[in-house]
């Protein structure tokens, strides 16, 4: 066994990523505070090939050292629209034909584990605040929440551990 050099893991350049077909995903931060938390979702929507992350409210935008010190390049390769809120940002989602869903533990909320796409759908998933999760406002705007199961102590994960792992679910069924 052996580690794959940078040219065996057939990295994109940045023309050649934006160039990409995209999965039918866009990402929607609400109020997220840490500029290390939007650099991480940057990165994972660079790996995932996701269509665009939408910054809404006091979420930091780039550029700042402190999002390029987690994205790792990640903002230059996904595209990013900013939203003065996130019931704007879902608006202008379900217009465009976006089913949208929160990560949130709600009532009725579908399991990750249990829940299956259309592979054809676009989606919006909404991740909120990393103490209040994502507005109550937002909540009637959705189609339905996505909950991550867990089964210790603590029923929280941070916003991009929660992303890396909603996100591998929903690429792993589109692809």
């Amino acid at each position: 066994m052996r580690k794959l050099s940078m040219e065996e893991l057939g990295r994109k350049s940045v023309d050649e990523f934006r160039q990409s077909d995209k999965i039918p995903i866009v990402v929607v931060l609400d109020n997220i505070r840490s500029m290390h938390n939007v650099g991480s979702v940057f990165r994972t929507a660079d790996a995932f090939l996701i269509e665009a992350i939408y910054l809404c409210g006091y979420t930091p935008q780039p550029p700042h050292r402190d999002i390029h010190k987690t994205a790792l390049g990640a903002t230059e390769s996904v595209k990013w629209t900013y939203f003065s809120t996130t019931l704007e940002a879902v608006e202008t989602l379900r217009e465009a034909g976006y089913g949208v869903y929160a990560v949130e533990q709600v009532t009725g909320s579908y399991p990750l584990n249990q829940l299956s796409t259309d592979p054809d759908e676009k989606m919006a998933l909404v991740f909120g605040n990393e103490v209040s999760g994502v507005d109550a406002a937002v909540l009637p705007l959705c189609a339905g929440c996505i909950e991550i199961p867990q089964f210790g102590m603590k029923h929280s994960l941070n916003i991009s551990i929660a992303a890396g792992i909603v996100l591998w679910e929903l690429v792993r069924q589109k692809i």
